[in-house]
Formats: structure tokens, sequence, C-alpha cells
């Protein structure tokens, strides 16, 4: 297991590639698009999985020791299904209502789940957890990132392109049963794949609380 300070973690070996395979086949079932499916925290081995003790060990790092989960999407990248990611930070939520704070916006509703744009001091409050159902490698479009730069706040495209530029990236690869920790803010991106090998990762994601005042509250499902 690597650790770092730095926006990102990975580790290796957190769950035994046949954990991995029994996952995949249960998800087989769901509905989807080709890219995979958003909003699978609903289904029971993703939930499960989500509530393993291992995931919430490592978000309580991040998050502090009560993490809450309360998203899950599905990316299923392959020779069929194949995207590239740009440079950028994720930075919008799921909340249960909509209320007028300058802070927070702008607002959109996704598979019928309303989602704002949340301020820094909220997004550093998440941690996504990337539980990689397939070996990611080199060739097959893995995760990279900018490290350090979830600690610059929510960033323009400008801003974004310029750190490019000037930082090194890595790339996020880890076997079957791997999980790579990432902070909302930090830089990311994903090339196409290269390779006749599927990419599915489970992307979870944990907050230290469904709650950020105000009558702000996260959307959990």
């Amino acid at each position: 297991m690597t650790r770092t300070d730095q926006g990102y973690s990975i580790c290796d070996q957190m769950f035994e590639r046949a954990d991995m395979l029994r996952t995949i086949e249960r998800l087989s079932a769901i509905a989807r698009t080709k890219a995979g499916a958003r909003h699978v925290l609903k289904v029971p081995t993703v939930r499960e999985l989500a509530n393993d003790q291992r995931l919430v060990d490592i978000a309580s790092r991040f998050v502090g020791p009560t993490p809450v989960v309360f998203r899950a999407t599905l990316f299923d990248k392959s020779r069929s299904a194949n995207w590239l990611v740009v440079w950028h930070q994720d930075t919008a939520l799921p909340l249960r209502r909509r209320l007028d704070d300058p802070e927070w916006g702008p607002w959109s509703t996704k598979a019928g789940v309303l989602y704002a744009h949340a301020p820094a001091w909220a997004l550093e409050r998440v941690i996504a957890l990337r539980v990689s159902l397939d070996d990611s490698t080199m060739s097959n479009g893995p995760l990279r990132v900018l490290p350090n730069t979830h600690r610059r706040g929510v960033l323009d495209d400008e801003q974004i392109k310029r750190l490019v530029t000037a930082s090194a990236a890595v790339d996020c690869v880890t076997p079957s049963g791997g999980v790579v920790a990432m902070r909302p803010l930090t830089v990311h991106a994903s090339s196409k794949s290269t390779s006749d090998q599927p990419r599915r990762v489970l992307h979870i994601e944990y907050a230290a609380s469904v709650d950020f005042g105000s009558g702000l509250e996260l959307a959990v499902g």
C-alpha cells in the first residue's frame, strides 16, 4: 500500500481477484449505458462493498472517523466503449433540495437527481474510492492525477491548463482488487484505452457527514 499526502493514495491488493470477479458477475444484470451506470449504491453487491470495513477505514483517513457513503458509479471502459476524460476537478455534488446560496451552483438535474457545484470547503469533506474490478494498466486508460492540486481550491479552465503544463502527472495503476483514493479537487484525467483489456471501476464516494449546514444535505443513493 502506498500512502501519500498529495490528494490521492494507491492501495494495492485490498480485495482478492476472485472477489472482484464475483462483483463483476453480480453487476452484469444491472441497467447501464455502454460507459457504465450512475447511482448504483442501491445495488446490493455495491452497497455491501461500500460498507466493507477496509474501504471505510481508508475513507476515514481522509474525512474523519465516521465516513458516510453517499454515491457510487460504475465505469466500464473497453474497446467498444472507449473514451478520454480531459483534465478537470469533480465539483458537483448530489443534494436533496435546492437552496439559494451564492456559494453553491450552477444547479442541474442528472438522472432525476439534483446537483450543484460545491465550494471548496464542502469538497474537502469528500473522498472517492475507486475500486479496480479489473487490472488497471498503463494501456487501458488508467486514472491520471496531478499531485497536490487539491490544495488550490476550485480552479477554472485556464488555471487547470497552466497546472497541466507545469506539473508531472501520476498514472494510478493497480491490479484487480486495488483501490485508488482521490480527493474531488485533485486535478485528474484519463486517456483512451489502447488495449483489449477492459477497465471496470466502482467509484464510491464518502463524506464526513451528509449535512453541510444551512439546510444543505447530500442526496444518498
